[in-house]
């Protein structure tokens, strides 16, 4: 399930960040009839083909479990940043107004309990990872941080106004 909604989500990263001025313009193109990204989709499917072939399964997968989960905790973290705006928006408006009417918000069952334990869990699931394989995790941030340069080159090139490089 995981791996399947992996192949649907990352080509449409890489059509946003295309049609932002990222990555190559290409990839920001759509089918005219399917309104598909057909060349980001045939990118990832060039990226796990050879990811298949440099490594066992075992390997891929540590690779990216620890990236992955570090950024599974930072998502439910920012539940508890939304919560607080909200309050702070909340106590804004009943000041500025009689009616006190509260805004529907951002509902999470057991909150902040159950928050709170996903995020320790992954952040749980990232050491284990790392302690038990610090090579492959450590390919997995390579991997991670190489994106970092790459997007300041792309920011650099992109004409200012206008999203494309």
């Amino acid at each position: 399930g995981f791996l399947s909604q992996s192949i649907l989500t990352a080509p449409r990263v890489y059509f946003a960040m295309a049609d932002d001025g990222l990555f190559f313009p290409s990839v920001a193109w759509v089918h005219p009839r399917t309104r598909v990204p057909v060349v980001a989709i045939a990118l990832q499917g060039v990226f796990a083909i050879a990811i298949t072939l440099l490594g066992r399964y075992e390997q891929i997968l540590n690779y990216v479990v620890s990236m992955d989960f570090i950024f599974f905790g930072l998502s439910a973290s920012c539940l508890f940043v939304f919560r607080r705006r909200e309050r702070e928006a909340n106590r804004d408006s009943q000041s500025d107004s009689a009616s006190g009417s509260r805004s529907a918000g951002y509902r999470v069952p057991g909150h902040p309990v159950t928050t709170a334990l996903f995020v320790i869990a992954s952040w749980l699931v990232v050491i284990n990872t790392i302690y038990k394989y610090p090579g492959n995790t450590l390919v997995g941030m390579a991997v991670l941080l190489a994106g970092v340069p790459v997007y300041f080159v792309w920011r650099w090139r992109r004409t200012p106004g206008t999203g494309t490089p």
